[in-house]
């Protein structure tokens, strides 16, 4: 049980107990996932809701196929509060899922590599957003995302890690992570939590 085995992590495990055990869900809808995760960047959680549910408005409120967002007017997507990037780079989402595929199958069975550069290699789409689809739309358990603002901010706090550069301080994280394998996406949620206070 993944909850069990993080806490072993003494400082972990109060955290573990205050929020309980956790779950991971799959979304089969990738292509929907990405847009989402997209359009949710750099926004707090409620904001992000806001947006996507005016999204959902343009197409009667259900989830548009990629051809029918590709058909979508670009100050249409604007409209409902995307940037000029955003509303770009879900169109690419949209054109990569007709031209490449984002099949929830073979998407779930590529490594971990292979999947970041897979869906890297649309434009607006980054590491961090590729680790985000792996832990809450493949739900794969050992994911663990050093890029990860709140990630990082959870562990200055809980561990007290200190480094001279970036580089340094991604090392240290990973470090720590190892003992968190296999299920170093459950230890991700628990951070988060921490780092929201909730």
């Amino acid at each position: 049980m993944p909850h069990r085995h993080l806490s072993k992590d003494k400082k972990l495990k109060p955290i573990i107990a205050k929020h309980g055990e956790l779950k991971l869900k799959k979304r089969k809808d990738i292509f929907m996932a990405l847009c989402s995760s997209i359009m949710s960047q750099q926004l707090s959680v409620k904001v992000a809701d806001v947006i996507e549910s005016r999204f959902l408005k343009l197409f009667n409120n259900s989830k548009p196929t990629p051809e029918l967002l590709l058909q979508m007017e670009h100050e249409t997507l604007r409209s409902i509060g995307l940037s000029n990037a955003k509303a770009v780079y879900i169109k690419n989402v949209a054109q990569f899922a007709i031209d490449s595929g984002l099949d929830f199958k073979k998407l779930n069975a590529m490594q971990e590599n292979d999947l970041v550069e897979y869906l890297t290699r649309i434009k607006g789409v980054g590491k961090w957003t590729a680790e985000m689809i792996m832990m809450f739309a493949l739900g794969k358990e050992d994911v663990f995302s050093t890029g990860d603002l709140g990630i990082q901010i959870a562990i200055k706090n809980i561990y007290g890690i200190k480094a001279k550069d970036k580089k340094q301080f991604e090392k240290k994280m990973l470090a720590l992570a190892e003992n968190w394998k296999p299920y170093r996406t459950y230890a991700c949620m628990y951070l988060w939590r921490h780092k929201d206070g909730k």
